[in-house]
């Protein structure tokens, strides 16, 4: 293959470098177009643009992979834990058993919360979202926490042993219950639960298979590629801002219906088609109308044309929680239903359509009793060390430079200012 590509544009000819990533990607680099020509490129969505090159996660739509540093989601899922993965994505590697002891101490050791920003939570009103109250709280460490090289690695751990207690806390604010502390002797994932479930004076034990079913779900949500929240993190974090105020952006922007919030709308549009009678079918046969507007959540990707590794692993993980925890649940029937048409119907086999990640985390979600504003919350808690790997790469990569996209200008052409009274 050529080492460079050509571009004729208005007889003046442009000769451009070819960039190829370790998986045998192919980019075109542009730097000198618009010195060389006065021309840029136009990709509403920057769906064919490259904003870096990145050593996290590779992905390849077509043939339905997804690794995290060169690791298979699958071998990861079974064997890992989240806590490895966030010591794989942020250090690179995955930890030994002293680094994991190590990386694992000190997460327990920096979970509690500075007592006055509890305060904080006084102050928002019974209504607020999860996810307003997250981003917030995340820019408001900040406030309490130095934010200099030498307190980077401390700020890291911070982030990542925090998340869960404030997200726990932000649950309890919202039903009125007292917080709960977390606790030294349970795991990550055992520990958020307890936080987020067990009442003061009244005994709880986290049922095994819900933290397992929950660790797997963070582990499958950790990084992927350079979506909207992520590119959103290095986008902030190119002007030189904190982590955590980068970090709180990219929560803003997962808040959207169409990244983070998608799961949410799985369940609530399983609510509409309960209470319209409960009749999947007609709601199967809108979607599959091309003069109908309406189409189902849940299936389908953006980035793969093949099926969702990450949905692969969670169906049989969906099918393990709702046997265990004996569930039932009129939704969940009904989610049950919908699947069984996506996999077996030729419409949706052709355009492959098959269910996506956020159809089956959010049947899981409401099987272990997490409520559904929640949902995008606990999407965040497993993309933060997939969005602390990528501000630490950018930060520590010599070709960064701030964000700054273009545009093409089709406003009014130049004119003159009339005064108000002549208008």
């Amino acid at each position: 293959m050529s080492s460079s590509a050509k571009l004729i544009l208005n007889d003046q000819e442009c000769e451009f470098p070819i960039i190829e990533g370790s998986e045998g990607e192919i980019g075109l680099s542009i730097r000198s177009l618009r010195g060389a020509t006065g021309a840029i490129t136009l990709d509403p969505g920057y769906g064919n643009t490259g904003s870096c090159r990145s050593a996290i996660t590779f992905i390849d739509g077509e043939k339905g992979i997804l690794r995290y540093r060169g690791y298979p989601i699958e071998e990861l899922a079974q064997s890992s834990n989240f806590v490895e993965i966030c010591h794989l994505l942020v250090h690179e590697e995955l930890p030994n058993a002293p680094q994991l002891a190590e990386f694992t101490n000190l997460l327990t050791r920096h979970s509690m919360l500075h007592e006055d920003m509890k305060k904080f939570f006084e102050g928002y009103p019974k209504t607020a979202h999860p996810m307003s109250i997250l981003s917030s709280m995340i820019s408001s460490l900040g406030t309490f926490y130095a934010e200099d090289e030498d307190s980077l690695e401390l700020n890291i751990i911070r982030l990542i042993s925090k998340i869960p207690t404030i997200a726990a806390l932000s649950y309890k604010k919202a039903i009125g219950q007292p917080a709960v502390y977390p606790r030294n002797d349970l795991d990550y994932t055992s520990n958020f639960l307890h936080m987020m479930f067990a009442v003061p004076a009244e005994a709880y034990e986290v049922p095994e298979v819900v933290a397992k079913a929950l660790d797997m779900l963070l582990i499958l949500h950790a990084d992927h590629e350079q979506n909207c929240s992520t590119s959103t993190a290095r986008m902030v974090g190119s002007s030189g801002a904190s982590l955590f105020a980068s970090i709180s952006a990219a929560i803003s922007a997962l808040s959207g219906p169409l990244h983070g919030g998608a799961n949410q709308k799985v369940i609530e549009q399983l609510k509409m088609i309960e209470a319209d009678g409960g009749d999947f079918q007609k709601y199967v046969n809108k979607a599959k109308d091309k003069n109908d507007d309406f189409r189902l959540m849940g299936f389908g990707h953006r980035v793969y044309k093949n099926f969702d590794p990450r949905s692969r692993i969670l169906k049989g993980e969906a099918d393990k929680v709702l046997e265990n925890l004996g569930v039932d649940d009129p939704l969940l029937g009904l989610a049950k239903s919908l699947e069984e048409i996506a996999l077996e119907d030729e419409y949706f086999i052709e355009r492959r359509l098959y269910p996506n990640v956020d159809f089956y985390s959010g049947i899981i979600y409401r099987a272990m009793g997490i409520p559904t504003e929640m949902f995008t919350v606990m999407f965040a808690l497993g993309r933060l060390p997939g969005w602390i790997a990528h501000w630490k790469e950018m930060n520590g990569d010599p070709e960064t430079r701030i964000n700054r996209p273009r545009q093409i200008y089709t406003g009014a052409t130049e004119r003159c200012y009339v005064a108000v009274a002549d208008r």
